[in-house]
């Protein structure tokens, strides 16, 4: 009995021994810190403008979506120009039914009319005359004399729209003898561009491939749409 007295006073003593020094589990409670330990204070700005705004709406899906061009910018191109205002309106439909944003604008600039064959540096009328009298023997019925003040007399072979068709008349007047050049007419007048803007993701291949590159003008050359 008395071994079993002693064996219960020594398991109480190491009892409380243990529940002295154990750690005790966290308890709810205010912790006070030092507010230099937190590090320096942040800068938070807020920024309400309407382009903000229109860019976040446009990331959610939330805007119009023309408000996307905010967040991933324009891609725009400029088809032109055209000579006549039935060309561009015809562009424009067409770009529009597909679903993007394209506007006409005019402006004025060279147009082109032609190529033209011509002989220069005729020394003085009569000597021209005299040019004329043996084209029109070796077949080139249609010369005539020009007299201009900055280039003074030539003589004009033909005006033509293809290519093809002045560089025959240049050789047949070289066969005969003279020096034929042929040089592009211009003439200053109204001409048509068509601007659009492209949805993001497209690009401008198709468009090239209907106008052709020389009539296709990208990125910085292009202009966008200026309404909305």
């Amino acid at each position: 009995m008395k071994n079993l007295l002693l064996l219960l006073l020594l398991a109480n003593i190491l009892y409380f021994l243990w529940g002295w020094f154990a750690d005790e589990p966290p308890q709810p409670g205010v912790a006070i810190v030092d507010e230099s330990d937190l590090g320096p204070p942040l800068a938070v700005t807020a920024d309400r403008s309407a382009e903000a705004v229109a860019s976040v709406g446009a990331v959610l899906g939330s805007g119009e979506p023309s408000d996307l061009e905010a967040v991933v910018g324009r891609s725009c191109v400029t088809v032109g120009p055209f000579r006549a205002s039935a060309d561009a309106d015809t562009a424009q439909t067409r770009y529009s039914g597909e679903g993007m944003r394209a506007e006409i604008r005019s402006a004025v600039g060279q147009i082109f009319v032609g190529h033209w064959v011509q002989i220069r540096n005729v020394e003085s009328r009569a000597s021209g005359n005299e040019m004329l009298g043996k084209l029109r023997e070796g077949g080139l019925g249609d010369a005539y004399l020009v007299e201009t003040e900055d280039e003074g007399i030539k003589i004009s072979l033909g005006l033509f729209g293809d290519i093809n068709g002045a560089e025959k008349i240049e050789l047949q007047a070289k066969g005969l003898g003279f020096n034929a050049e042929i040089t592009p007419r211009m003439n200053e007048g109204t001409v048509y561009f068509v601007d659009i803007a492209l949805p993001p993701g497209r690009g401008a291949s198709t468009i090239i491939e209907q106008y052709g590159e020389d009539k296709v003008k990208l990125r910085d050359a292009a202009n966008c749409p200026q309404g909305r």
